[in-house]
């Protein structure tokens, strides 16, 4: 089984500029060992369910709350019971079709 996770999160009682909070965010997901691909408008978790991804964004959650009185978040899932290894196989299978690699 497989679930891809994108999602941004950030506290909106604070800066227009939002790097630090992000790299908070991006530190726990590294640590946690789950494949994932950061963007510019979010990031991607891929885990073995989403239950394994929300647990990381439960634990970004307790990092931004302990300073941060609102939070804002947006979460897309697409879950497949199918293996892992879909963040880059989307990408790769794209980049097959056009015969070259994509700017990413």
């Amino acid at each position: 089984m497989s679930a891809l996770v994108e999602f941004a999160m950030f506290p909106i009682d604070q800066t227009q500029s939002k790097s630090a909070f992000v790299a908070r965010v991006l530190d726990i997901i590294d640590k946690s060992g789950l494949p994932y691909q950061f963007t510019a408008m979010g990031t991607i978790i891929e885990g073995n369910s989403v239950e394994e991804v929300f647990a990381v964004i439960k634990e970004a959650y307790r990092e931004l709350q302990m300073d941060y009185e609102r939070i804002y978040s947006t979460i897309k899932i697409d879950y497949c019971n199918g293996p892992i290894g879909r963040l880059n196989k989307k990408v790769n299978s794209v980049e097959e079709r056009l015969g070259r690699k994509l700017n990413s």
